[in-house]
Order: C-alpha cells, then structure tokens, then sequence
C-alpha cells in the first residue's frame, strides 16, 4: 500500500515539474470526472489529451475482504460535441477468504455527446455510453462490472455550488444470464478557500443478482495546483449490508496544456 501512495507521489509531482516547462496554454483547464462516481455532463477542451490517474482502496464488499488498485481514464474530445474515453485498472491487488491476488480489471471505451450546452444554472445535458473490452480478472466492487452502459448527464451551477447528476442503464451478466441493472448518483461540489473544494456525493445501483441495493455517501477534497492540473482524495462510506464498507482513493486529473490539432 505504502509503496502505491509512493508512486503514485512521485508521478504527480513528475507531471507537475514537466507541465511548468511547457507552454501555458490560453484559456484550458481540466475538467475532473474524479473521483466522484457522477461523470460531467461537460466535455474535455477540443483536442487536448486528459489523463484522470489514481489509486482506489476498498474493505468488506459482496466479492471480496479488501481491495487496493491503479485506474486510469483517458479522455479526448474531437468537437464541442463528442468525447472518447478509456478506463482501466491496471493493476489490482485483492484478499479473497485470506488469499492475496494480483490481477488487472475491466477496460472500457465510450464516447460521450453534448445534447444541450447550458450555461451558469442552464444546465448542460449530455448522453453517454461505454462497452467493455476486457473483462479483467478480479473481484468486481459492490456496483458490478456493466457489458454495456448508457448514462444520462446533466451539470450546472447554481449560486456557488456545481452538481453532475447522472442516471445509468447497464447491461450486467453472470454466466448466460443478462440482467439490467439501474442506477442513479448526486455530485456537489463548492470551492472552500484558495485553490481547495469540496465535494459530496450520494449514489444507489440495484444489484439484480443479489437481489439487493448498493448505496453510499462520498466526501473528496481538491486542490487545484494549475488550471491542468487537479489533486483530489477523499473516501466513500457504503450504507447497505450488500455494499462496499469502505473506500479511500487519491489521484489527480492532468490535462496536456499542447493542442493535438487545430
């Protein structure tokens, strides 16, 4: 654990040495989908490369005692419209009845529309929608690993305060058999002094196969070292028997401040 939180130190203080001697870049900053469970309606700058870099820490959920891992997510808009990702984990480390296993989790790719782009309190909507590739080798958290995924998304803010409010549809499966699977989720956020905000965020997901409900209460804290560069830890606290206990997690967003194309 101590050696992660090591690397993953020492890659943020990497990129912010190599980002100050680049070019500033007019007018661009990062747009942190991290680490809320809500995803922005808003989008990425048009052809700058987003990297979203971090390590989650989970205890006590349906599939396994505890849990530490790598993700990332990479983000690149083609327009003020469209955005494609990629998520991953890279590396995961699970306790499954006292046994240890290294493993890798699910890889995913999407692409994400702008339907209305709101302004200040009228809000922006968006569609998403993400298919995994790789189905990974771990225990999955309490929310379960979605086949397929299509999230409604709407952001605005309103007198000081920014919400993302989403709404998935996913497609989930366990050996032959398909089931839907609902969910819904409430970002927060406000700025609370200097370059620091805070954030906080309920969630619920239906688990068709446990019959049952997962839903929990985040808190993250930001700080925002430059306009590309955003810091972020915080812990998430599951509510029901079939949730994850415990979660805590560390990362940063950084965008590349150079433009692919023009």
């Amino acid at each position: 654990m101590k050696s992660v939180v090591t690397l993953l130190t020492v890659l943020a203080a990497l990129v912010q040495a190599l980002s100050a001697q680049e070019e500033k870049a007019d007018e661009v900053a990062a747009n942190p989908a991290r680490p809320t469970i809500s995803t922005p309606a808003t989008i990425t700058p048009p052809g700058y490369l987003q990297f979203e870099t971090g390590m989650l820490g989970a205890n006590r959920s349906p599939e396994f005692s505890s849990q530490q891992g790598l993700n990332e997510v990479i983000k690149l808009s083609f327009s003020r419209r469209f955005e494609f990702f990629a998520a991953s984990g890279p590396f995961v480390h699970s306790r499954v009845l006292g046994q240890g296993t290294n493993g890798t989790a699910e890889v995913f790719l999407g692409l994400q529309g702008v339907v209305h782009r709101g302004e200040g309190s009228n809000p922006t909507v968006a569609v998403s929608y993400s298919r995994r590739i790789y189905g990974g080798d771990t225990p999955d958290l309490d929310l379960g690993s979605p086949r397929n995924s299509v999230l409604l998304l709407a952001s605005a803010d309103v007198k000081g305060f920014h919400y993302d409010l989403n709404g998935m549809f996913n497609e989930v499966i366990e050996g032959t058999t398909h089931r839907g699977q609902f969910g819904q989720s409430l970002s927060v956020s406000h700025p609370i002094t200097g370059r620091f905000g805070i954030s906080g965020e309920v969630w619920h997901f239906t688990q068709p196969f446990l019959r049952s409900n997962a839903v929990g209460n985040l808190w993250a804290l930001s700080y925002t070292a430059r306009p590309t560069l955003v810091f972020d830890g915080g812990f998430n606290r599951g509510l029901t028997s079939t949730s994850t206990r415990w979660e805590y997690f560390v990362g940063f967003t950084y965008l590349l401040p150079h433009k692919f194309w023009r």
